[in-house]
């Protein structure tokens, strides 16, 4: 049976990390009551390992010395070298004993991290699209377009949260419309197809961009994901403009898709930092007119609410939450968990 961490918890003070393709976040927890040490972001490119990373510029930084870490990472988790999808860390539990002195590691997926935040968060860390702005104690999802796009489930059973890790960013996106046909065959793909990813995040933002103005027939001006969505947000770039329509439809699409499967009656939750950015485009009409357009199911979707979560580390909180009370969450350890 999948081994939960209320029955053995980790011993404080408590690592606890957010690891991303581009920037890793870390917090020390000294006690279930304390408010963490927080730590300034690092960017995963500065530094060639997630050792040095964490030596430099956390442990090295406080005579506060962790037993344990749980670290939430971007990329699926399997044996004892763990890659992530989107830079070049490789997570080494083994490692993090041996050369920082951890008695304890713990990995879990990223958006497992996101969807512990969804389960714990205040309603005041979380701004709603759409009309609904109540949101029932039932399954949710979590969606976070950054550098790549994660996707979490969460159940609520037996008086507990069940994080629900997955790789659903990599689901197929295609064409609907007339225009849509008309922009697609410029998108770059991988092995020929499509995946949301190519669109929904940081990249495919640019990826998006590029395609808009092929099927325009103008050579583009912009090449960072932040000045597409800030010319897209002030119509001062007319292929911005309509790569900022095109994106949060496309997200509404995937949005309402991953709702349906999870039968997410308690709401479906926007991380991440391109969300939090682009909430003016996100409640314009188009998001929720995707999210909902599910025949025949549309009744039910306008009824399923939808967030965007607006606290800055909000991954960080989920860790927290569950560090402090592993007993509320059904978070199974097996092939996840190393001891020195």
């Amino acid at each position: 049976m999948a081994r939960t961490l209320d029955t053995d918890k980790p011993a404080f003070p408590i690592l606890i990390g957010d690891i991303g393709g581009t920037n890793a976040r870390f917090w020390i927890l000294t006690d279930a009551f304390a408010e963490p040490m927080q730590f300034p972001n690092i960017r995963t490119a500065d530094f060639p390992t997630i050792e040095e990373a964490i030596q430099k510029d956390v442990l090295d930084k406080t005579s506060m010395k962790p037993r344990s870490a749980i670290l939430a990472i971007a990329g699926p988790i399997e044996g004892d070298e763990i890659p992530l999808t989107n830079c070049d860390w490789v997570v080494r539990p083994k490692i993090l004993i041996g050369d920082l002195g951890f008695g304890d590691v713990l990995v879990i997926n990223d958006f497992e991290a996101q969807a512990l935040a969804v389960a714990t968060l205040p309603e005041e860390a979380r701004e709603t699209v759409g009309t609904v702005s109540s949101a029932p104690l039932a399954s949710r999802v979590v969606l976070g377009p950054g550098t790549g796009l994660g996707v979490a489930g969460l159940v609520h059973a037996r008086d507990m949260w069940f994080p629900v890790p997955g790789e659903g960013g990599h689901v197929d996106l295609g064409p609907r419309t007339a225009r849509d046909a008309a922009v697609f065959p410029h998108i770059e793909r991988i092995e020929g197809r499509v995946s949301a990813e190519q669109i929904l995040c940081g990249r495919g933002l640019v990826n998006l961009y590029r395609a808009v103005c092929a099927a325009d027939g103008v050579a583009p001006v912009l090449s960072v994901p932040a000045d597409i969505t800030a010319h897209g947000l002030s119509g001062e770039n007319a292929q911005a403009a309509e790569t900022l329509v095109l994106f949060v439809t496309y997200l509404g699409r995937v949005a309402g898709d991953m709702a349906l499967v999870m039968m997410a009656k308690g709401g479906v939750y926007l991380a991440g930092g391109i969300s939090q950015k682009i909430v003016p485009a996100l409640k314009r009409p188009e998001f929720r007119a995707a999210f909902e357009d599910k025949a025949p199911h549309t009744a039910l979707m306008r009824h399923i609410p939808t967030f965007v979560v607006t606290h800055p580390q909000a991954a960080l909180a989920g860790l927290a939450s569950f560090a402090r009370t592993p007993g509320h969450f059904g978070i199974s350890t097996d092939g996840r968990r190393w001891r020195g």
